[in-house]
């Protein structure tokens, strides 16, 4: 995921050669079958099984199959040796008292090692050690040997860009987890219940669910405002250009959850409402976009200033009124962005309120 500087796209997949990487992944294979059968140093102390602190192991019978759409996983007894990909998906493991022997490294809104804010949080609080980190969780571009070398009972990957080739491969490994539908398309409801699902802990997940899902809706009631308030969020990710998320992206979604409304102007600017999680319009066409508050993020108060200097920035209504919600800080930038039952908390209570003060701004 690269949100380095906003001028990038947060989110890019590599696609891999096929035969490329399956001879990666038999070489890797090969050198990890010549290993030790022990740990490395950075692995979590229970080997990604129950920690300390979580409340209880599996409650679910094995085996478990997952279906996604890049195939089904089978996953024969609990895993007790877990590795996740994509952006989120060790916030759900976590949550569920399972610490990953691997997971991605994030440069990006991470500290000093890699780990993002809550999920050092949550290690700590489980006991556990900070686990073998990933390499590629800044391009998208799966580190196969890696994945081999951590020895995975599973794999998961339900907030992810795997392309087939990228699943083909890892089952080769282990199951894999993948998403549901679309790719970086996977709401955190259904991430925390697919994991809970393939980890055997499905009554766990939905308690989580629910919790986090009343503490949404409490601040949305907190903050009535917020009811029926349009919003467009968006991105300076290129120069002169803005990209507009759409409704099905979990990060807008988020906002709709506090009571808020899309704004109409999305999907009348949107010329292919089926290719990606965002599009973009032109500075030039910024006029178009008629909302009550426009949401976007940025990796410090520099490029936020920088942002709103811009002429035909400062000429959107939402702007000029003061009805701009910024995101600034590149740990805010991914807690919002890849909202979790671990981020959500992290970030909204210190968010909502400036959501609700624009909101008050564009009445």
């Amino acid at each position: 995921m690269s949100i380095k500087s906003v001028s990038s796209n947060p989110r890019r997949s590599r696609g891999r050669l096929a035969v490329v990487a399956a001879g990666l992944v038999a070489g890797a294979l090969a050198i990890a079958g010549c290993s030790s059968s022990g740990d490395g140093g950075s692995s979590s102390p229970t080997g990604g099984a129950t920690t300390p602190g979580s409340t209880t192991g599996a409650t679910d019978s094995f085996p478990v199959t997952v279906t996604s759409a890049l195939g089904t996983a089978t996953i024969p007894s609990e895993p007790k040796r877990v590795v996740t990909w994509g952006w989120s998906s060790q916030d759900a493991a976590l949550a569920l008292g399972v610490v990953p022997v691997a997971m991605p490294k994030n440069s990006y809104g991470g500290n000093a090692d890699g780990v993002l804010p809550w999920d050092a949080d949550a290690i700590k609080g489980l006991g556990g050690t900070t686990p073998q980190l990933l390499s590629g969780g800044d391009t998208g571009q799966v580190p196969f040997e890696e994945i081999v070398k951590a020895k995975p009972d599973v794999i998961l990957a339900p907030y992810s860009g795997l392309t087939q080739d990228d699943y083909d491969t890892l089952s080769k490994i282990a199951p894999v987890v993948a998403y549901p539908d679309k790719p970086w398309a996977t709401g955190w409801q259904d991430q925390t219940t697919i994991i809970g699902k393939a980890l055997g802990r499905s009554a766990q997940a939905d308690q989580l669910v629910t919790r986090t899902s009343e503490q949404v809706a409490a601040l949305g009631a907190k903050y009535p405002v917020l009811k029926g308030t349009t919003f467009v969020y968006a991105a300076s990710n290129a120069a002169d250009k803005l990209s507009v998320y759409r409704a099905s992206d979990p990060r807008v979604q988020l906002l709709t959850q506090l009571g808020m409304v899309v704004s109409p102007s999305v999907a009348a600017l949107d010329a292919k409402p089926d290719d990606s999680y965002f599009f973009q319009v032109s500075y030039e066409n910024l006029s178009k976009i008629d909302t009550d508050v426009l949401v976007a993020y940025f990796g410090d108060q520099k490029a936020a200033d920088a942002f709103v200097k811009d002429p035909l920035v400062a000429a959107m209504p939402s702007v000029k009124s003061g009805a701009f919600a910024p995101i600034v800080g590149e740990s805010f930038v991914m807690a919002s962005s890849a909202p979790t039952v671990l981020s959500i908390p992290w970030m909204l209570n210190q968010y909502v309120p400036q959501l609700a003060a624009a909101a008050e701004k564009a009445k």
